[in-house]
């Protein structure tokens, strides 16, 4: 169990990482966008499936979330 935790944050850090630069924003810009609109609750959630798909893929996932929450970018 504490392996998946250590890999859920280390993929969660790349997660922020990988959507600020597509959105290029700073990524503590990023983390306190996805953290205010959902995203962060939806990479803890979604780690399972989401961490096997394309980080593109995890990208538009994160948008999709976020906007649905109230967010713009």
């Amino acid at each position: 169990m504490k392996q998946v935790n250590t890999n859920l944050v280390n993929w969660a850090v790349v997660c922020v990482n990988e959507f600020a630069r597509h959105r290029r924003l700073s990524p503590r810009d990023a983390f306190q966008y996805l953290q205010n609109f959902g995203g962060i609750e939806f990479i803890k959630e979604h780690y399972e499936a989401e961490h096997l798909l394309s980080w593109d893929d995890t990208v538009e996932d994160l948008g999709i979330v976020c906007r649905n929450n109230g967010g713009s970018l």
